[in-house]
C-alpha cells in the first residue's frame, strides 16, 4: 500500500543515493519505458524493450545497472554508433559510475588504459569491442548484465556476428537486456538464442507524439530539391537538421548551403570521431545552424529544441522516418518535419504513412503530384504501347 502512494522514481524502489543523483540532474519523472522496465531489471530478469528513440532508453537500463552492480562485476552496453555510445557514457557519468568508452576512432591505447583500471560498466561499438577481444585487451568474464541497444540498428549495420562473438565471451548467467525499435526477424532470432525467459514490455509508438510534430510532404522534381532547401532554410528559425541517404549527398548539400551563406557542418561515418564530435558540438552550442547528416543522427544524436528536420532525401529504410522525425519535437516541445520526395517515389512514402499510423499532408509546395498505382487495363495498355496518362507540373494548389 505505501508503494502505491509513491510517485515518479520512488515508486521504482531506486536507492536513496540514486534518487538523490536524478535530483542533481533535474530528472524527476519517469517515462513509460522506464516505469515498466526498471522493476523488471531490478529483479534480474532478461528484458525485450520495444521503444523508439527519445523515449528515454538509456536510463532505463542504467539505472538498475547502477543499483545491481557489485563489487568486481561488470556491465556490458552495446550500442551501434559512436555518438550514442558516447551519450550512454555520459549518462553513466552522471550518475557518477565508473565506465569506459570503447569505440572506433579513438585511440586504441587509451582504451586499453581505461579497461586496465577495471570499470564498472563498459559502453562499446561492437566492431571496436571485437578488435579488442581478439588483441586480448579486454575480459568479458567478469559481466553480470549485457545490454544490447538498438538491437535493430546494430543487425542493420552488419554487426551481428560480432555481437555473437562478443556474447559468447561472458558468462551464460548474465542478465541480458535487449531494446530495440522493431523485431524483426533477425532479433528474435538473436533473443531466442541469447536471452532466458525474458520479459515483453512496449511503449506506444512515435506515431503517438505525431501531435508534437507537423509532418510535411513535398513533392518536387530531383533538380529542384537543392533551391527549396536553400529557401527553407532562409524562411525558417531554429536549428534545422537535413538528411540526406549518402556520405556524398552530405559533403555536396553542406558545401552548397554554406555557399549561400548558413553555418553548417556534416555528419556521416567517412568523418574522423574528433571530426564528428566538434559538428555535433558545434551544432548543439548554436556555432553551427544547421547540420547536415546521413542516418548515422537518426538515432545517435540527442540534440534539444532541434525546430526543423529536413529529410532532403527519403531513408533508405520506411522505418528510420519515425527515427528522423523524432529529432525534433522532443521534451513536449513542438517540432516540424517536411519531406522532399519526387513523384515516382509516391509507393514509398505510402509505406512511411504506414509505419506512421497517419498521412502526411502534402505540402502547398509541392510542384508536381505524386504517382498514381496503375490499374491493371492501365498497366496492360501500357504494354501494348498505349498512352497512359501522366501528371505533369502543376501550380501550387490553394489553400
Amino acid at each position: 500500500m505505501q508503494s502505491l502512494q509513491l510517485r515518479g522514481f520512488e515508486a521504482l524502489q531506486l536507492s536513496a543515493r540514486n534518487l538523490r543523483r536524478l535530483h542533481r540532474i533535474d530528472i524527476v519523472t519517469p517515462t513509460p519505458i522506464q516505469e515498466k522496465a526498471i522493476p523488471i531489471a531490478l529483479a534480474g530478469s532478461d528484458l525485450i524493450g520495444i521503444a523508439q528513440t527519445g523515449t528515454g532508453k538509456t536510463l532505463a537500463f542504467a539505472l538498475p545497472i547502477v543499483e545491481r552492480l557489485q563489487r568486481d562485476e561488470v556491465a556490458l552496453v552495446l550500442a551501434p554508433t559512436r555518438e550514442l555510445a558516447e551519450q550512454i557514457f555520459e549518462t553513466f557519468r552522471s550518475l557518477e559510475t565508473e565506465c569506459a568508452l570503447v569505440v572506433g576512432g579513438a585511440s586504441m591505447n587509451r582504451q586499453i588504459a581505461m579497461l586496465r583500471k577495471k570499470p564498472a560498466v563498459i559502453v562499446a561499438t561492437p566492431g571496436r569491442l571485437k578488435d579488442h577481444l581478439f588483441k586480448k585487451t579486454v575480459s568479458l568474464k567478469n559481466v553480470k548484465i549485457a545490454v544490447l541497444d538498438e538491437a535493430d540498428r546494430m543487425l542493420d549495420m552488419g554487426f551481428a556476428p560480432a555481437i555473437q562473438r562478443i556474447l559468447d565471451e561472458t558468462p551464460t548467467s548474465r542478465q541480458t537486456l535487449l531494446f530495440s525499435a522493431t523485431m524483426p526477424k533477425g532479433i528474435l532470432e538473436l533473443a531466442q538464442r541469447y536471452l532466458r525467459s525474458p520479459q515483453s514490455v512496449e511503449v506506444e509508438r512515435s506515431h503517438d507524439t505525431a501531435a508534437l510534430i507537423e509532418h510535411e510532404m513535398v513533392f518536387i522534381p530531383q533538380a529542384d530539391k537543392s533551391e527549396l532547401l536553400v529557401s527553407l532554410l532562409n524562411s525558417s528559425r531554429g536549428t534545422v537538421l537535413v538528411f540526406a541517404r549518402t556520405r556524398h549527398g552530405v559533403r555536396k548539400l553542406t558545401k552548397s548551403v554554406r555557399g549561400r551563406g548558413h553555418k553548417a557542418a556534416e555528419l556521416h561515418s567517412d568523418r574522423t570521431l574528433a571530426q564528428r564530435r566538434e559538428a555535433l558540438h558545434g551544432f548543439k552550442q548554436g556555432q553551427y545552424r544547421v547540420l547536415v547528416a546521413t542516418d548515422i543522427a537518426a538515432r545517435g544524436i540527442d540534440v534539444k529544441d532541434i525546430s526543423l528536420v529536413i529529410n532532403y532525401d527519403l531513408p533508405e529504410n520506411p522505418e528510420d522516418y519515425v527515427h528522423r522525425a523524432g529529432r525534433t519535437g522532443r521534451a513536449g516541445a513542438k517540432g516540424r518535419s517536411i519531406t522532399l520526395a519526387h513523384p515516382e517515389q509516391a509507393k514509398d512514402v505510402r509505406e512511411i504513412e504506414r509505419i506512421l499510423g497517419a498521412s502526411i499532408p502534402i505540402s502547398e509546395l509541392s510542384t508536381v503530384r505524386p504517382a498514381q498505382p496503375q490499374s491493371a487495363p492501365a498497366r496492360a495498355n501500357q504494354r501494348r504501347g498505349g498512352s497512359v496518362r501522366r501528371f505533369g507540373r502543376i501550380g501550387r494548389p490553394k489553400r
